[in-house]
């Protein structure tokens, strides 16, 4: 099982599989914004959802970001599910919580979570190093 089923749901993993290609899940380097090229025309414009609440599909989600930051965790190679790790969302604030195995495991995860378009923060006062 990975990030997004377990946190989510097989219901999301099965969006997740769906999803239009294109929905922005990563920053652009060049700037806060996707481009052009990585929201599909089908997608709603960035005007009429805030970065944080994208969802995996491209619709307006409550934790969209949250959603985003699960299936970037899921997408890494070098990231297994750590499966006494929770991931939430305050606006733009990723909220992780739990047990990390250890602290370059957070710090990984941080890292991931801070790419995620829509990111403004990570927040790990929550987390306990095991």
């Amino acid at each position: 099982m990975g990030w997004l089923n377990r946190i989510f749901g097989k219901e999301e993993e099965e969006k997740a599989k769906k999803a239009p290609k294109g929905v922005p899940i990563y920053e652009s380097k060049q700037s806060s914004k996707p481009t052009p090229s990585a929201v599909p025309s089908s997608a709603p414009s960035e005007d009429n959802i805030p970065p944080e609440r994208l969802g995996i599909d491209g619709k307006y989600d409550q934790s969209g970001l949250a959603k985003r930051v699960v299936l970037a965790f899921d997408k890494d190679p070098n990231t297994d599910d750590i499966e006494t790790i929770w991931v939430a969302q305050t606006g733009t604030t990723v909220v992780l919580k739990g047990k990390a195995p250890s602290q370059g495991d957070l710090d990984k995860l941080v890292s991931i979570a801070k790419g995620v378009y829509g990111c403004g923060d990570v927040d790990t006062q929550q987390v306990e190093i095991a």
